[in-house]
């Protein structure tokens, strides 16, 4: 009997596969030939942000170098989940870390493959936020003064998930975590504190640097392919919400993603030699109280009434991303 192809149909600005499109433009993981990077097996919560961001990146990743990548992998959520001993769901040499060393680790590895004569084959170190924005963030600095040929990246769900929901250094203001209750005055983890990695790693000229979300999977994996094209230190910086850690529904993830973007809560760009060079505009501009509604994180907010002095502040650091950045055409200089 004669098989019949079959014709997959996608409709939609924000589907995955755009499998209408001519296969040079279709999104790696839309194609067939795709790696599977981080493949079935793991042990991810439903919903989970970071296995999508890992998954979208590495594929990229492989594509752009013909399936010769490396992976350096720290302590914490993604480890736990994709090698549960004596299994692995990852299909690439892949070597776990301790929770702070990644970035060190990683260099080593690239150093190693630059004497062996194999600098084909390009090196990528990832870790959470706990491992990159606290913990790890000595030894990044250093693989970025010493302009290591490594692509390091963040996957940012905003708290120590693996340990028991507890505050890091990329905890939003406001937020309840295990250990900023939603108690006092100022309830929940305190305004002013915190840091941004990719501004403190633009800071070091590298010569790549970027922000995406997994609500935009061809902007992260374009920005995969860009540092994948360059030599010496990167850094890309992946928003990926945690269902868990955010009491937020499963189904809910690239929407609050999205929403993260379209608040300015999380300016998505990309820059070179510590310039800013792209800027992804807000396609509509929403209020922060979306953004925050949907997260049992932010629930205090709420009730028993709404804080609309805690929320005006929030709504106040979305707007001077928005004109630090130049996220919305005519406002804001751009400048960083």
């Amino acid at each position: 009997m004669a098989e019949q192809p079959v014709k997959h149909y996608q409709v939609g600005t924000f589907v995955i596969g755009n499998r209408l499109l001519d296969p040079d433009q279709r999104s790696v993981q839309a194609r067939m030939e795709r790696s599977n990077t981080l493949t079935s097996g793991h042990r991810a919560c439903r919903g989970c942000g970071e296995a999508l961001g890992a998954r979208y990146a590495l594929d990229a990743a492989m594509r752009a170098t013909g399936g010769s990548v490396i992976a350096a992998n720290a302590t914490g959520c993604l480890e736990v989940f994709s090698t549960p001993f004596p299994e692995s769901s990852w299909q690439l040499p892949w070597i776990h870390s301790l929770f702070g060393n990644a970035p060190a680790v990683a260099a080593g590895m690239a150093a190693a493959m630059k004497a062996k004569g194999r600098e084909e084959v390009r090196v990528v170190g990832q870790a959470g936020d706990g491992g990159t924005v606290d913990i790890g963030l000595a030894c990044l600095s250093g693989m970025f003064e010493r302009n290591d040929d490594v692509l390091f990246i963040c996957y940012d769900n905003e708290g120590y998930m693996n340990t028991g929901v507890q505050r890091s250094g990329a905890t939003p203001p406001a937020a309840r975590t295990a250990n900023t209750k939603p108690v006092g005055s100022e309830p929940g983890n305190a305004f002013g504190q915190g840091k941004s990695v990719p501004l403190i790693a633009m800071a070091h000229e590298i010569p790549y640097v970027a922000t995406a979300t997994v609500a935009e999977l061809r902007d992260l994996e374009a920005k995969v392919e860009r540092a994948m094209e360059l030599r010496g230190a990167r850094y890309i910086h992946a928003f990926v919400p945690c269902p868990l850690g955010w009491g937020s529904a499963s189904e809910d993830t690239i929407k609050l993603a999205r929403l993260a973007k379209e608040t300015g809560l999380f300016p998505v760009f990309a820059a070179e030699g510590g310039e800013v060079t792209a800027v992804s505009k807000i396609r509509r501009r929403t209020p922060v109280v979306e953004y925050l509604r949907p997260q049992r994180r932010f629930a205090h907010l709420f009730r028993p009434e709404e804080n609309r002095e805690v929320i005006d502040r929030i709504q106040a650091g979305a707007d001077r991303n928005i004109a630090r950045f130049g996220l919305i055409d005519g406002e804001g200089s751009g400048d960083v």
